[in-house]
């Protein structure tokens, strides 16, 4: 993979850049979502840790550039850039979509031979009982906001205004035809990194079995955590999932 200037990179955002922090977490943001969702685990972090959050292209301060229409396309993107940062250690923390870029991403990162991305934290999202066919067409209107009404959280809110709603929703198809259309490798290597699968206890999405399921993916140690709450139980809960992300890491 060819490398940039970290500190260019328009891929990663640093809501308070720490240079001198000896760990670092990396999260990704949900379908149509932006780095901005994360910028409260900034202020919530230990001095030793710095956040950076995955900025995908069409939203924020990328809003001008063409949506990425693939989770390989944004996994080989944003590993990239991780590659050019200084190696220490490094949580990747994804919610929903999030969750299977992060994923992608830390398989392309190892394949690499970086051994500083000790962990994965993958929320709201299942890796198994996808259907065997997938719709080529992306989903309506109707169905959208339908999805995004199921989901909760502040989109739904968002979406019920006439101007808003005709900015977002192009970004929202886009990238739940990116995760609909998405399915993990049957023949992936496991990953070395430890995995916590982390789901709210009323999500539509996931339960806890399909979370349990993320212990496949790893060679490494797994464990699971419920809060309550539906897909965006995370809002309501970030001290502690921001605990449970960074909880017994090396100095």
């Amino acid at each position: 993979m060819s490398q940039n200037s970290p500190r260019q990179s328009p891929w990663l955002a640093r809501p308070r850049p720490n240079p001198s922090a000896s760990r670092r977490v990396v999260c990704f943001p949900h379908a149509g979502g932006g780095a901005g969702f994360y910028r409260p685990w900034a202020e919530r972090l230990a001095p030793t840790h710095e956040l950076l959050a995955v900025q995908y292209p069409g939203r924020e301060n990328r809003y001008a550039e063409p949506l990425v229409p693939t989770v390989d396309e944004i996994a080989v993107a944003a590993a990239r850039a991780l590659l050019t940062e200084p190696a220490r250690e490094t949580v990747l923390f994804g919610h929903s979509m999030g969750a299977a870029i992060a994923y992608e991403t830390l398989r392309l990162l190892e394949a690499e031979g970086a051994t500083h991305f000790t962990r994965l934290c993958v929320s709201g999202r299942r890796i198994t009982d996808f259907p065997e066919e997938i719709d080529p067409a992306p989903r309506t209107d109707d169905e959208l906001l339908a999805a995004m009404t199921e989901l909760g959280g502040t989109q739904a809110e968002v979406l019920r205004d006439p101007d808003l709603r005709e900015m977002f929703l192009p970004i929202i198809r886009n990238d739940y035809h990116l995760i609909d259309t998405y399915r993990p490798p049957r023949d992936a290597k496991p990953i070395r990194a430890d995995v916590i699968a982390v789901i709210g206890d009323s999500d539509p999405q996931v339960d806890q079995r399909q979370a349990k399921e993320w212990a496949s993916v790893t060679v490494g140690t797994f464990a699971w955590h419920e809060f309550s709450g539906g897909h965006f139980y995370l809002v309501d809960h970030v001290q502690r999932v921001v605990e449970l992300t960074t909880r017994g890491l090396s100095a």
